[in-house]
């Protein structure tokens, strides 16, 4: 029997798989058992922004595990407390605290908590087409079809439409009218759901692994106006954005707002260890200074997560990696998937920011079909099965989500390695093309 088959896998049906077996890495590149290496295009799940064995977080680690490997919570740290410095230093304005988790889901669960003890509200709003994790609150919270299975409608979660020129709920057609008319649908969504019940709305401000969809200019401005007037708390979602994704430390950045509660993990340390956190605004601080907040963690801001977290963003700040992710998007992935999409049908629409873009498949570019159903396998998923075993075969990780491929490489990843990436996604979509006249 093969290890991996005593392994109960996420996100799949169980038994053995084909799959390779990675033993090692660097840069943008990991190795199998075999030697082979294959270049990885998705940071694995959007989080090795800095890539692989990066040696300031790898040195971070064992200098931190050689004077004290862990810690509890209710004690002061000193790596703990430079990790929160430093988050704080590159936060928006006004989130002056961090509570540490092991990952998005738990710091999502966790904002929720705090944002419904500090409102006194039950209610709480999450756009469709969002992923926000998989435990009780989170998965419900998540408006795209990975919450069918486990959603009993029971968590006072209420979904609405955000901005989507491409699939627009709203027959706009422009941004500026997709934009005004999503503010304007949200807005009914509040008024008619009562304003007093609802504690925070949860969003995306680039969303991830749910559609890749970059919001138009204003419309993070006006959710924050609509939270702000009715009370309602902000929470941004930055888990997969968030430490130089889209081209900036915060993607909410993009439009100049500041949230009362920001969500982040994946790229704060580069996924190296287990971490995550929630940035805490100064009034909901203030809330918790007069009555304890009740919940906690083991391994809240665990000493060697934390220091990996000092030396990602350490090595952040020294190498431009924030500067390098927009230019990566500008000058590189945007034009470079521009052109792939021109030489094949079967792409409908691109779109991205920074290090983060999507290529969604359609199987005719007028009616805008997609490529595989939702939830499709076996024959129904052969398109995006063949594109996943083409990349994998020419050596690319990638990154696909029922008819979408996700394009993530290392922030720092080399222009020669870039062009290999995308030239291996255009071969492999040529073969996609060809389900289009089966």
């Amino acid at each position: 029997m093969e290890l991996d088959e005593l392994v109960f896998h996420p996100w799949t049906i169980q038994g053995p798989r084909t799959v390779p077996t990675f033993v090692g890495g660097a840069g943008s590149y990991v190795v199998d058992a075999n030697g082979r290496r294959y270049l990885d295009f998705s940071s694995q799940l959007a989080f090795t922004n800095l890539g692989h064995q990066h040696p300031r977080i790898v040195a971070a680690i064992k200098d931190q595990a050689d004077r004290l490997c862990t810690l509890g919570p209710g004690y002061a740290s000193d790596v703990r407390g430079e990790a929160a410095r430093l988050i704080v230093e590159v936060a928006p304005e006004g989130l002056g605290r961090v509570l540490f988790t092991t990952g998005g889901t738990e710091a999502i669960e966790h904002a929720v908590r705090m944002a419904r003890l500090h409102t006194g509200r039950p209610k709480v709003l999450a756009a469709y087409r969002s992923y926000h994790g998989s435990t009780a609150t989170s998965i419900h919270l998540t408006g795209d079809p990975r919450r069918w299975a486990t959603d009993t409608g029971t968590a006072g979660v209420v979904h609405f439409f955000g901005p989507f020129l491409y699939r627009s709920a709203f027959g706009a057609s422009t941004p500026e009218e997709e934009c005004e008319r999503a503010l304007a649908h949200l807005e009914q969504v509040i008024l008619l759901e009562g304003a007093a019940t609802i504690a925070a709305l949860v969003l995306e401000p680039v969303s991830g692994s749910s559609g890749g969809v970059v919001p138009p200019a204003g419309y993070l401005r006006g959710v924050r106006e609509l939270c702000s007037r009715h009370g309602i708390v902000f929470i941004a979602d930055e888990v997969l954005v968030g430490f130089g994704r889209t081209g900036a430390w915060f993607a909410v950045e993009h439009d100049g707002v500041a949230p009362d509660l920001l969500v982040f993990a994946k790229g704060v340390n580069s996924g190296y260890l287990p971490l995550g956190g929630v940035l805490v605004g100064d009034a909901i601080y203030e809330t918790f200074m007069q009555r304890p907040y009740p919940a906690g963690m083991t391994y809240s801001g665990h000493p060697l997560a934390t220091a990996s977290a000092v030396g990602a963003i350490t090595a952040m700040r020294g190498e431009g990696t924030v500067a390098s992710a927009a230019r990566l998007g500008a000058d590189t992935l945007g034009p470079g998937l521009a052109k792939i999409a021109e030489n094949h049908p079967c792409v409908g629409d691109v779109r991205g920011i920074g290090g983060w873009w999507t290529l969604e498949l359609v199987r005719d570019r007028q009616s805008r079909e997609p490529l595989v159903p939702v939830g499709a396998t076996g024959q129904a998923n052969a398109p995006m099965a063949a594109f996943s075993k083409s990349c994998l075969d020419r050596g690319l990780l990638q990154m696909v989500l029922s008819n979408r491929v996700h394009v993530a490489p290392p922030l720092n990843v080399s222009d020669a390695d870039a062009a290999t990436g995308l030239a291996i996604l255009d071969e492999a979509l040529a073969e996609v093309d060809t389900f289009l006249h089966s």
